[in-house]
């Protein structure tokens, strides 16, 4: 046996054991039983499918999930029935966990009054499409209520102000429906509940009777309260936008209502004197002096 032919033989060995002793360790590895780590955990309660503000939950809305003990989410509950018969104040997805501040206080119901925010009163205001901002006033946005007065006469002008900023939209339409909110769709209504102060709510109440009230859309991270002293329609028409009537406009107004007087008489024409010349006149050998005017 040459030398070549020994060395193919040693490594066809080699190669022989190698693929014999990994098969013997795959084999006793793949023996080995699964061993499984119990981790600690504990249940939570979670919504069994998409819920609305205002929902009035039940046990087919509510589910137990288990949940890690190490990871707790405050709030949560761990059983259903306490859960059962109240009302949401806020919308849940599914499989999300319930919370305290996502309910409403036990015994208060269901529906819209729980969702209203403490010291804060819920006010309807009856709008259309143009007033509604082509329908995307949805529940969640924030508006300004601008009243516009007509004026009964040449005492009073039209005017157009400001009453209420930064407000609370609760529902567009005669129900919560926010499913169309959160994508950002428009919401066609005819009434918009609002959460205003009682002190707003007087001053919407009074501007709904007496004209007719817009909604401005807010930037939700706007909070800065609107600050307008209002528009008369003299201070448009000369570019102005206090709400004093303008100057201008009062002093014409005045002397439009003054009488003209008549015009003075015009003073007699005083013609002065012509004045006097003198000029030298020569006839011959004779010089005369002669006055002339």
């Amino acid at each position: 046996m040459n030398r070549t032919t020994r060395t193919v033989v040693v490594m066809a060995v080699a190669t022989l054991m190698a693929g014999i002793a990994s098969f013997g360790v795959y084999a006793a590895v793949k023996s080995i039983p699964v061993r499984e780590v119990e981790v600690a955990h504990t249940f939570v309660a979670v919504a069994a499918h998409n819920l609305p503000t205002g929902s009035r939950l039940t046990e087919q809305d509510v589910k137990l999930v288990a949940w890690p003990a190490k990871n707790p989410v405050p709030g949560a509950f761990s059983e259903v029935k306490p859960i059962v018969d109240r009302g949401l104040v806020a919308s849940v997805s599914e499989n999300e966990p319930l919370t305290e501040t996502k309910l409403a206080p036990v015994g208060s119901g269901a529906g819209l009054p729980p969702s209203i925010p403490p010291g804060m009163r819920a006010m309807s205001v009856k709008v259309d499409e143009v007033i509604g901002v082509a329908g995307f006033v949805v529940p969640g946005t924030r508006v300004d209520l601008v009243v516009t007065l007509r004026g009964s006469g040449q005492a009073e002008e039209s005017m157009s102000r400001t009453v209420a900023s930064n407000v609370l939209v609760l529902t567009a339409g005669t129900r919560f429906d926010q499913e169309q909110a959160k994508d950002g769709k428009p919401q066609p209504s005819t009434v918009v509940t609002l959460a205003v102060s009682p002190t707003d709510a007087e001053r919407v109440a009074l501007a709904s009777s007496e004209g007719k009230i817009s909604l401005a859309l807010r930037n939700p991270l706007d909070v800065t309260p609107t600050e307008t002293a209002g528009v008369h329609v003299a201070a448009l028409r000369l570019g102005m936008g206090s709400a004093q009537r303008p100057e201008s406009t009062k002093a014409q107004s005045t002397s439009s209502r003054r009488p003209l007087a008549s015009p003075p008489s015009a003073a007699p024409t005083v013609v002065p004197p012509s004045k006097i010349y003198t000029v030298e006149a020569i006839r011959g050998a004779k010089r005369t002096e002669e006055s002339v005017r």
